[in-house]
Parts: C-alpha cells; sequence; structure tokens
C-alpha cells in the first residue's frame, strides 16, 4: 500500500496529532476525577443516548469491497512503511493516553470521550472503508488491524475495544454490506463524527457457541422481528448503531443491523471481571422490528466474521501479554531478595523466557491467519489456532505475570492484575472487535 495517496495522507494527519500534548487536550485528568459512570444504575432502560438519523438509501446490489491483497511471493513479515507509521502513531497515542488514563477509566467503567473522539479524528474507522465509499482502504488490510490491534493494546486493552468497537461495525458493513446498506451507513463514519457503534455476538449463557444463537429473528410480513438477549455490547448505553448476531428464519446465524432508536431495543450495564472502560453492556431485544434489508451478508459472511473477530481478539491478546512481559522483565531485575535480583533464579528466569516464547508464538499464527484472510485465502486453520493459543497463551502469560510479581500482582498498585484480567476475555468474548 506504500502508494495509495489518501492512507498517506491520512498517516500525515496521525502524526501531527501525535505530536500535540494529548493528556491535557483530551482532559483525561478532569475524567479521572469525576470517575463516575451510568453503570450504577441497574436494569434494562431506553437508550437514552442524543441519537442520529440514517438516511436511509435503496439498493440490494453488492456494495464496494476492498480487493484482495497480492501476494510477494516472499514469506515477510516485515510492515510496509504505511503501516509501520500508524502503528509507530497509535502506540505513541496508546502510550501517552490509553495507559496512563487506564485505571481512571476501570474505575468509571467507561473510556472518556475525548479519547474516542481522538480515535475518530485519526481515522481508526477508515482503515478498512474503500476509497471510493470515503475510507483508506484500496486493499484488505486485516493484517493492518492485527497491528492496530496490538498497538492499542499495549497502552490498555479495556479502552483500546472502545476504541475499535466503531470500527468493527464500518468494517462488517463495507465487508459485506449492500450497495444500500453501504451508502446509508458508513458516510456517518467517514465524516468526521464516528457514530458509536457494536457488533454485538455474545450472549449470557454457558459454553456459548455463536453458531447456536439463542437470539432470533422471524419474518413478520416485509421485515423481521427480533427477539432474545444479548452481551458484550461495548458502550451500549450510548451506541447509535448495532450489527447484532442472531438465528434468522430460513438462513440460521446471520448479522442483523439494528439501529439503536428501534422500538423494543433496551440496555443494561454489564460489568464484567476485566474490560472495564469498554463500557460493556446487555441488549434485550423485544420484538424489534426492522426492515427486510436489514440482515448483512450471508451465512458464509457471518462465519468468516467470527473468524476475523477472533483473529482481532487474538492481535488484542499480544498487545496486552506484550505489557505483562515487558513490565515483568524490568520487575525481575529490580526486584531483590536474599541480596540479588529475583532475575538470577533459574526458575525466574525460565518463566520470563518460556512468556517470550510464548508470545513469539502467538504473534506469528495470529499474523499468519491476517494474511491469508487478506489475500483472500482459506484461514479457517489459521483463524482457529490463533484463537487457541491467544486464550491459552495469553492466559498463560497473564497468569506467569501475576506470580512473578508474587503478592505485588495482586495489588492494584501494578498493572499486572488488571492485564490478567483483561486476557481472560480472549477466550471467551465473541465479535466486538473485527479486522
Amino acid at each position: 500500500m506504500a502508494g495509495n495517496d489518501p492512507m498517506a495522507y491520512g498517516l500525515r494527519v496521525l502524526n501531527k496529532l501525535a505530536s500535540s500534548d494529548k493528556l491535557d487536550r483530551l482532559g483525561l485528568r478532569r475524567f479521572a476525577e469525576r470517575a463516575v459512570h451510568s453503570g450504577t444504575r441497574s436494569g434494562f432502560q431506553a437508550i437514552g443516548a442524543a441519537q442520529r438519523t440514517f438516511t436511509k438509501v435503496a439498493g440490494g446490489g453488492q456494495g464496494d469491497r476492498p480487493a484482495a491483497s497480492q501476494p510477494s511471493g516472499v514469506f515477510d513479515l516485515t510492515p510496509t512503511e504505511d503501516q509501520q507509521m500508524i502503528v509507530e502513531v497509535i502506540s505513541e497515542f496508546a502510550a501517552e493516553v490509553l495507559r496512563p488514563g487506564a485505571e481512571a477509566a476501570e474505575q468509571a467503567d467507561d473510556t472518556p470521550k475525548e479519547v474516542l473522539a481522538q480515535t475518530g479524528e485519526f481515522g481508526l474507522s477508515l482503515i478498512n472503508i474503500p476509497e471510493s465509499l470515503g475510507g483508506l482502504a484500496e486493499e484488505r488490510s486485516a493484517v493492518t488491524g492485527v497491528l492496530v490491534a496490538e498497538a492499542l493494546a499495549h497502552g490498555d486493552m479495556g479502552q483500546a475495544v472502545a476504541c475499535m468497537a466503531p470500527s468493527a461495525v464500518a468494517t462488517a458493513i463495507s465487508l459485506w454490506g449492500t450497495e444500500g446498506q453501504q451508502q446509508t451507513y458508513l458516510p456517518a463514519f467517514t465524516e468526521g463524527d464516528v457514530p458509536t457503534a457494536a457488533l454485538v455476538v455474545a450472549e449470557p449463557q454457558p459454553l456459548f457457541d455463536p453458531f447456536a444463537l439463542q437470539a432470533v429473528a422471524k419474518r413478520d410480513g416485509s421485515g423481521w422481528v427480533l427477539n432474545g438477549l444479548k452481551s458484550g455490547a461495548v458502550r451500549g448505553a450510548e451506541a447509535e448503531l448495532f450489527v447484532v448476531a442472531a438465528d434468522v428464519e430460513g438462513r440460521g446465524p446471520s448479522m442483523v443491523i439494528v439501529e439503536a432508536n428501534a422500538d423494543g431495543l433496551a440496555v443494561a450495564p454489564d460489568p464484567g471481571m476485566g474490560l472495564r472502560a469498554a463500557g460493556l453492556s446487555r441488549l434485550q431485544l423485544t420484538d424489534v422490528r426492522v426492515e427486510a434489508d436489514a440482515i448483512l451478508g450471508s451465512a458464509a459472511d457471518y462465519r468468516d466474521m467470527i473468524r476475523l473477530s477472533r483473529i482481532a481478539w487474538a492481535g488484542l491478546a499480544l498487545g496486552t501479554a506484550k505489557s505483562v512481559l515487558e513490565y515483568v522483565k524490568e520487575y525481575v531485575v529490580t526486584r531483590e531478595a536474599f541480596g540479588e535480583p529475583i532475575a538470577h533464579r533459574q526458575a525466574v528466569a525460565f518463566t520470563v523466557a518460556d512468556m517470550a516464547i510464548e508470545l513469539e508464538g502467538m504473534r506469528l499464527v495470529t499474523l499468519k491467519a491476517a494474511s491469508r484472510a487478506e489475500r483472500g485465502s482459506d484461514y479457517a486453520r489459521e483463524a482457529a489456532l490463533a484463537r487457541r493459543l491467544s486464550s491459552e497463551y495469553g492466559m498463560k502469560i497473564g497468569t506467569d505475570g501475576v506470580q512473578m510479581l508474587g503478592g505485588h500482582g495482586f495489588v492494584k498498585e501494578h498493572p499486572v492484575e488488571r492485564w490478567y484480567r483483561d486476557l481472560r476475555a480472549v477466550g471467551v468474548m465473541e465479535g466486538a472487535v473485527l479486522v
């Protein structure tokens, strides 16, 4: 993508924004002081955020799609020049904004609106929207998505999920939307004031299977009626647009576009063990009517969505696990016991080495899955491996991080306990993010 002029323009904007004094400009100190969130309320209630109106555009033909990237014939994990630029800028943003604000965001069960607005300004939602629709994508960029997820989560996974949630909806509509769906919804993501949006797949049931959904959409006249309970909706109380997974009559598991002002849609806080800054919510769908053209993509597209979402979660796991490893490496060489750094203990050194090896394995298989996805090759096996390794090794790295810090790993004075809780989400979350 080195010759992509719109991407280069976007990256120049990113660099300009990255040089600003973010902590003061974004008002994180003010946010830390108030640290109050509507999650203290209980029960389902109608979504109260000011809702925009999406201007309906008819059209059932296939919309514009980013082209598959062309393989070079060489196995090379070196990021392109554009990818390197965007990762550097987002890494700076994560280090200067997300990490310092992580504790306050977790206490508030939300990500500051100033932070979310900043990600909208530097085009996070544009990466997978085709140029013809106002985005930055000439080609599929799943690898770029993984690199972005990794960089954001290196700052804070909870806020990273909140930042990536609107992009997930924009990406889904870009990849699988009809011409009418793209013309109706994508302009809102490309014109600066990015809507709060959420891709909602999960349901609050044991051993949840995204291919055995309890939420259903039944045919009713010329449209559909949705009923069911969904969980894991990122910032659901503020959302203006949802893409909801439901078992659609005659089609099976599918994606359904639901505008937040639809009658019968209610939301309740659903804070969890980790990802507190993502502001997770439950959605209650009670006889929610949508039009016939609200179905997004096919059954095969739904399977792709699940796989691409799992690759995105693997990317988030990479960033957080890297944070754990870096913190532990510094800790074990400065923490002394019996007159010497604990890093001199063989058991400690071997554990840290294992963490590094496991992280490298996670990264290789995740990038391979993303690379095959963006080339249009079969990537089912690689996506499954990325899911398995990021769930298993990510959790192990988090556990070992807590163990290496001993009592310090259990207290909030050190961030490792938060990273441990966030990594726990990787193996159980579905949807929410997408590459």
